[in-house]
């Protein structure tokens, strides 16, 4: 299977650059996943779409302030982001430029409350840093780090709880679960109202979910881990759902991930933790998931791949055409869509 198969024409001006005023002002793009039909709508009426005993599942990961600088004695300034925590000091950071970063070398970060030497790197240029501090390491980031935005925003985020979604809970994630973002407390309930289920899961979301495919035949593709969590408490609210009948509908691709990463194949689910590198393309055959609330995503992309695999290659690019016709907004601020 070819990365080429997945590829459309994306204008840059598609590109959101900030968030929409209200977040359910963001249109709504609604596909059945069998006939490929579309139809547009807003978001605020996204509920209308579910049926008492469904189940809305939510990522409810945090993203963190992960991104430190640290500046060399010849101005040259270096970008550290961090991306997994190994133990209570150890984390596997990309750094760049990566060619200023050696194994051995140390950086200072602020005024030297944060200080980090290199142990080791690999192929795919992540480094493996130990740091040194006093106090506790998330306070120290809060007032060191800032919030790691996609390089296609170009745009400064004036808000930057805008980039969380209103249920996050669990700090972890370099990136947001962007399909979340439309959500408000009150669309929330509204959906609670009408009998729908919210259960929450937790996937930190970071550069396995954003790494570029480079190779041509993706099955070459290989996918970086990234942690997750499911109580008891939410496996048996979504079990139960879905046994009496009710859909499973994951709100983003990283709910997506996860709920098929701990699915049995009966689509009988328990609570655990673990790590994932569950990589998702067409042909796999879904175990739990009935429905994905998701953003429009880009060309050639692991994601864009996983949305294929739930309906069809050809329905979904097409449905993206049509996105690009009708200026839908793209990515991580942009409009969202809805298959079932």
């Amino acid at each position: 299977m070819k990365k080429s198969e997945f590829y459309f024409d994306l204008p840059e001006s598609l590109i959101a650059q900030t968030p929409i005023k209200e977040r359910t002002q963001s249109r709504l793009m609604v596909m059945d996943r069998n006939s490929g039909n579309i139809k547009h709508d807003g978001f605020e009426q996204v509920v209308e779409y579910l049926n008492s005993g469904d189940c809305l599942v939510l990522n409810n990961t945090k993203v963190i302030p992960a991104r430190l600088f640290s500046t060399l004695s010849n101005d040259v300034v270096i970008e550290f982001l961090l991306l997994k925590q190994l133990d209570r000091y150890r984390w596997e950071v990309l750094v760049k430029p990566g060619k200023k970063a050696k194994v051995g070398m140390s950086f200072e970060f602020g005024d030297g409350e944060l200080k980090c030497v290199i142990e080791s790197d690999n192929v795919d240029g992540i480094r493996v840093v130990r740091f040194f501090y006093e106090g506790i390491f998330e306070a120290i980031i809060d007032q060191l780090g800032t919030v790691p935005l996609p390089p296609y925003i170009k745009t400064p985020l004036e808000d930057i709880s805008r980039y969380n979604t209103v249920y996050a809970k669990h700090d972890g994630s370099i990136a947001a679960p962007t399909a979340g973002l439309h959500f408000t407390k009150e669309l929330l309930q509204k959906a609670r109202d009408k009998g729908v289920h919210i259960a929450y899961l937790t996937l930190h979301v970071d550069i396995g979910t954003f790494r570029p495919v480079k190779v041509e035949d993706i099955l070459e593709h290989k996918m970086h881990a990234e942690f997750y969590m499911l109580d008891s408490e939410n496996a048996e609210i979504i079990n139960i759902s879905k046994n009496k009948g009710g859909r499973v509908i994951a709100v983003g691709t990283t709910s997506v991930r996860t709920l098929e990463c701990v699915a049995d194949e009966r689509g009988e689910i328990k609570a655990q933790n673990g790590w994932t590198d569950i990589f998702i393309y067409p042909g796999y055959d879904f175990k739990i998931v009935d429905g994905i609330i998701t953003n429009f995503h880009l060309p050639e992309s692991t994601l864009i791949m996983l949305v294929s695999a739930f309906s069809n290659t050809e329905s979904v690019l097409s449905a993206y055409r049509t996105a690009v016709e009708e200026e839908y907004r793209f990515f991580s601020f942009g409009d969202a869509m809805l298959i079932i």
